[in-house]
């Protein structure tokens, strides 16, 4: 049996049967991963292949552009499409055409990132923790400092079974994924979610389905429908969600929750905007303790150099991350852990984290009310960024930018494609001139490609 009959059989014979561009793409993923394909292999060609499994050629050459996308397989022109070796690296181009141009604009809001202004200072505690002497005298220490696991279980949303420390809220994104998931598995995420999560999930070769967001969360009725292709994994962004500035309800969570109890799913939290949010945090950890890995990030309300961000939750999964970075790091920074511990339990850096949040939230109501005025629409009550409907978001990045405002494109954002276009904006950086920017973005919403006499796309 050759390559291509291999191929459409196992397509044929999928549990459960699905002949769309993912589907597709799923099938041939798990080939390569379970060595049914090798390297080197020539995959059928579009038009054989759409009319064995009696699909229009469009959906296979979007499964096999997925696969390209992915760094699984290559395309050589006329000799066909073949299966590359895995490891191959791919560059994070979602990310990248997030951040392209970043820093070049009179008024940046593409990046996403907190105001300098409103971190806490960090000297105070700089100063007390240099007076505890050395930190660490052993690589055999554990890998956290015993003053920030303290914290850390005392303000936990639910009992974990294990508690780490690593750097950053993507560096365990990318730890847990990779610990957890294997080439092909189904995954599901919000959608819209932060680019650099798709581009990881990607470059693992994830075949990933999105799941529809609301003004509460995730929507139950796309979950239901996401829990039916058999994901192995969940991630999803409990507050201040990243693009839509939404947070999800407690009565919205339980509601998921019961869905998600009969299913075995691995469900990973990504608190990314801490204690700067002003929802509480509703935790699948209070329904599904045992299933649910919570990420704790510190970037955005305490500072992005400190690099912290703390995993708790099932235990299993954390302890074999934490066993993995005993062969690479081993820590993170125990020096920085301690600085971190101190800013938790000072009563002068709590004032400083709830004048941020306060401050944060009076510019996102400032900007919404003069754009509502303007009969602009977005989405979102919570966090530092908006999410803007736009009719042409080339054009509307184009027109922003000749004004000296930067911002990021809405499709990097979105699983798969999308019929409407969209920017956002980080908001929690606009400290003033709220009703001449609130104008420029107004008049950028409206702009179109066709309406300029030419095309930017």
């Amino acid at each position: 049996m050759n390559v291509g009959e291999r191929v459409r059989d196992a397509i044929t014979g999928a549990k459960p049967a699905d002949r769309s561009a993912r589907g597709i793409a799923a099938v041939v993923s798990r080939m390569i991963t379970s060595a049914q394909l090798s390297p080197g292999d020539r995959l059928p060609t579009v038009r054989w292949l759409a009319g064995e499994l009696k699909v229009s050629p469009t959906t296979v050459s979007e499964a096999w552009q997925g696969l390209t996308d992915a760094g699984v397989i290559t395309t050589r022109g006329r000799l066909g499409s073949f299966v590359e070796r895995l490891g191959t690296p791919m560059a994070p181009r979602r990310y990248r055409s997030v951040t392209e141009g970043s820093g070049n604009f009179a008024l940046d809001l593409s990046t996403g990132t907190p105001d300098p202004d409103l971190l806490p200072d960090l000297s105070a505690a700089l100063t007390r923790v240099s007076r505890g002497g050395a930190l660490t005298t052993s690589y055999l220490d554990d890998p956290v400092l015993p003053s920030l696991h303290e914290v850390l279980i005392d303000t936990w949303p639910f009992a974990p079974e294990a508690v780490t420390v690593v750097d950053g809220a993507m560096d365990a994104l990318d730890r847990l994924a990779t610990g957890l998931l294997r080439r092909g598995d189904r995954v599901a995420v919000e959608n819209p979610t932060f680019p650099p999560l798709l581009d990881l999930l990607e470059q693992l070769g994830m075949d990933v389905i999105g799941v529809d967001v609301d003004a509460e969360g995730m929507v139950p009725a796309s979950l239901a429908i996401a829990l039916e292709l058999g994901p192995v994994a969940l991630f999803t962004q409990p507050r201040a969600h990243n693009p839509l500035g939404v947070s999800a309800s407690p009565t919205r969570v339980a509601t998921l929750a019961a869905l998600l109890s009969p299913v075995a799913v691995t469900i990973i939290e990504d608190d990314h905007a801490g204690d700067i949010a002003t929802a509480p945090l509703a935790s699948f950890g209070v329904h599904l303790p045992n299933r649910t890995i919570h990420i704790r990030s510190f970037s955005k309300s305490h500072g992005p150099d400190l690099r912290l961000a703390a995993v708790g939750g099932a235990g299993e999964p954390i302890s074999r991350l934490a066993r993995r970075r005993i062969l690479g790091a081993g820590w993170s920074s125990r020096l920085l852990q301690a600085v971190l511990a101190d800013l938790l339990v000072s009563d002068a850096t709590r004032i400083e984290i709830a004048t941020a949040r306060d401050a944060y939230a009076a510019r996102r109501a400032e900007m919404c009310a003069a754009l509502t005025q303007r009969s602009v629409r977005f989405t979102g009550t919570d966090g530092i960024n908006l999410w803007i409907d736009v009719a042409d978001e080339r054009s509307a990045q184009l027109s922003l930018a000749s004004r000296g405002v930067g911002t990021a494109p809405g499709k990097p954002f979105v699983v798969g494609s999308s019929t409407t276009d969209h920017l956002r904006l980080t908001v929690g950086l606009v400290r003033d001139h709220v009703q001449e920017l609130a104008e420029y973005v107004a008049s950028a919403a409206l702009d179109r490609a066709d309406q300029r006499g030419t095309s930017h796309r």
